[in-house]
C-alpha cells in the first residue's frame, strides 16, 4: 500500500524556471510553503495539488468548503471566482458546466475543521485507505498554526512538524505544510511584494522540511513569485533574493 518514496512527482510546466534551478518534488518529502498574510498560500498549495492530479487529502482550517470548491472550479474551468459564484447562483447550464469542470479534479478530497487534530487526521486517513486501498500520494496541511496545540507554542509546532515528517515517511506521501512569515519585519514593510527570506519564517521552522518555498503576490501586477529558501539536496537561496514568477 505504501507508495514508493523518492519518486519524482509529475512536472508542472508553469514551474519550469524552478525546475531549472534544480527543484524536485518527491514522494516522501515534507515541503513547507511560507509567506506573509494574504499571499495566497492556500491557493498555491491547491494549484500544486490540482496540477499533480494525484490522490490527495487536503486538511483545511483556513478555507471553507465553498471557497475550496470555488477555487477548484476556477482552476478547472478558467473562470474567475466571481464568475463561478454567479454560475452557481444562476443554475441551469452554467451551473452544470461548473460541476462538470469539478469532476476533472476528482482526485482531490478535503477535510475541513479548525483546529486540525491528529485524531481527525487518523480518521480521514483510515477512511481514505478503506475507500482507495492506498494512502494518499499528496497530503496538504493548511496550516501549521491551525493544528491543535501549535497555535502559538513553539514546542507544539516542532512536535507537529516531527509528526508530519513521520507521517510522510510512513505513507510515502509528499506532505505540504503551510506556514506564516513575519508581517512585522523591516523587509515586510520595505518590500512587501517579494518572497520573505528564510529567517523571516516564524519560529525558524523552515529549517526542518526537505524543501521550503517562500511565496509572495504583487497585487498590482498579479505576479506570483516563488523562491527556494531551503532544499536539502539541491540549490537554494536563504535570502529569497532569487525568485521566479509563475508563468
Amino acid at each position: 500500500m505504501n507508495f514508493e518514496s523518492g519518486r519524482s512527482l509529475p512536472e508542472i510546466p508553469d514551474l519550469a524556471a524552478l525546475y531549472r534551478r534544480g527543484l524536485t518534488f518527491r514522494h516522501g518529502q515534507v515541503i513547507m510553503i511560507a509567506g506573509r498574510s494574504g499571499t495566497q498560500k492556500s491557493g498555491f498549495a491547491l494549484w500544486l495539488a490540482a496540477n499533480w492530479n494525484l490522490p490527495t487529502l487536503y486538511f483545511s482550517a483556513d478555507m471553507s468548503a465553498f471557497t475550496a470548491s470555488s477555487r477548484v472550479a476556477s482552476l478547472a474551468s478558467g473562470k474567475t471566482l466571481a464568475e463561478i459564484e454567479q454560475a452557481m447562483e444562476m443554475g441551469g447550464a452554467l451551473r452544470l458546466e461548473v460541476e462538470e469542470a469539478l469532476s476533472v479534479y476528482d482526485e482531490l478530497q478535503f477535510s475541513f475543521g479548525s483546529p486540525i487534530r491528529w485524531s481527525q487526521v487518523d480518521e480521514e486517513l483510515e477512511a481514505f485507505v478503506e475507500f482507495n486501498d492506498a494512502y494518499p500520494q499528496v497530503i496538504v496541511f493548511d496550516n501549521l498554526m491551525d493544528f491543535d496545540g501549535a497555535e502559538s507554542d513553539y514546542a507544539g509546532q516542532m512536535e507537529t512538524m516531527s509528526m508530519i515528517t513521520e507521517l510522510s515517511r510512513a505513507t510515502g506521501a509528499v506532505c505540504l505544510i503551510l506556514h506564516h512569515a513575519s508581517d512585522k519585519s523591516w523587509e515586510a514593510k520595505a518590500d512587501p511584494w517579494s518572497p520573505p527570506s528564510r529567517d523571516q519564517v516564524k519560529g525558524g521552522l523552515s529549517e526542518k522540511p526537505e524543501v521550503s518555498l517562500s511565496v509572495a503576490l504583487d497585487p498590482h501586477t498579479k505576479d506570483y513569485r516563488v523562491a527556494i529558501i531551503k532544499q536539502r539536496m539541491g540549490w537554494n537561496d536563504p535570502t529569497a533574493n532569487t525568485s521566479d514568477v509563475l508563468t
